[in-house]
């Protein structure tokens, strides 16, 4: 079984315009697809560091003196990357995505095809999981998260219905939690509307809309002038915080303009948006929602 297909793998290294004695950052490494794409090109004296906080990954390392993996979540890039006594680099890469791995282990519960326990964790280790969610969230916080998260208008009722059910008995597994919520399951949406539910709930167990604006809120000082970011989004509340982030240096609101009317950025976009071709998705449906955009430190 494949560890991960990289998605966009020569448009998401091409879009870093990779120096040969430069250093990189693979935030995401995963099955470590577009890190050994980096490594080709990379000369003797490049050097790549690559982040996962998936112990599962550890077993994809490269073996080579230019690459180091470091097992911990890429909200602390900049910290790791001090270790190892680099300020500047050249140019980070992200796959935000969920790898092929983390959906295809049932235990993991990150799919909803499997009877697995309530979890969802990117890092093993983490305290917070879908369990924890599900069975001591209150009412309110529930609500939040099918709301912010899932986009899902009945996130008022499905709260209400769990709440409501867990007095009765505990929600462990996948299967208990699609029985609780059924009433909202219509068969000709089940797929969509699961899809929704479960990606609020892992977008709150890992934190991924905090962990997000955090890196990206270190690009500006970790990034070397005419420094690349390459990033892969797969659902519109990450992509809006990358688009947002690169046009105007914020998450919300406007920037301060001076009296003409201008105001400074830290980087600037590089050519436009990109998603996969018909043939990529073909061979990877998991492709189909990925949306690249690359930027430039000015």
């Amino acid at each position: 079984m494949e560890y991960h297909n990289a998605v966009l793998l020569k448009e998401t290294v091409g879009g870093l315009d990779i120096k040969p004695d430069g250093v990189y950052v693979d935030v995401t490494f995963g099955g470590g697809g577009h890190s050994r794409e980096i490594l080709s090109r990379l000369g003797p004296n490049g050097k790549l560091y690559a982040f996962d906080q998936d112990k599962d990954a550890l077993e994809n390392k490269i073996d080579d003196d230019r690459f180091v993996l470091i097992n911990e979540n890429f909200r602390y890039i900049k910290r790791f990357l001090r270790f190892y006594g680099v300020k500047e680099v050249d140019g980070v890469l992200a796959d935000f995505g969920v790898s092929s791995h983390q959906f295809d282990v049932a235990e993991r519960g990150f799919s909803t095809r499997f009877e697995a326990n309530l979890d969802m964790r990117m890092n093993q280790d983490s305290a917070l999981s879908a369990y924890e969610v599900i069975n001591n969230y209150d009412e309110e916080q529930l609500r939040a998260v099918f709301y912010q998260y899932g986009e899902l208008r009945q996130a008022p009722a499905m709260a209400r219905v769990i709440v409501a059910e867990r007095s009765k008995v505990e929600i462990k597994t996948s299967e208990q939690l699609k029985t609780v919520l059924k009433q909202f399951l219509n068969h000709k949406k089940e797929n969509k509307v699961l899809a929704q539910i479960y990606q609020a709930i892992r977008i709150e167990v890992n934190q991924e809309i905090e962990v997000l604006k955090e890196l990206l809120q270190q690009m500006p000082e970790i990034l070397k002038v005419k420094g690349r970011l390459s990033f892969i989004s797969y659902h519109s509340l990450e992509d809006r915080l990358v688009k947002r982030f690169i046009r105007n240096g914020l998450f919300e609101g406007e920037p301060e303009r001076d009296v003409f009317g201008n105001f400074e950025v830290p980087l600037k976009k590089v050519g436009g948006l990109i998603i996969p071709s018909q043939e990529e998705i073909k061979v990877n449906n998991r492709a189909r929602s990925a949306k690249l955009r690359i930027a430039e430190k000015i």
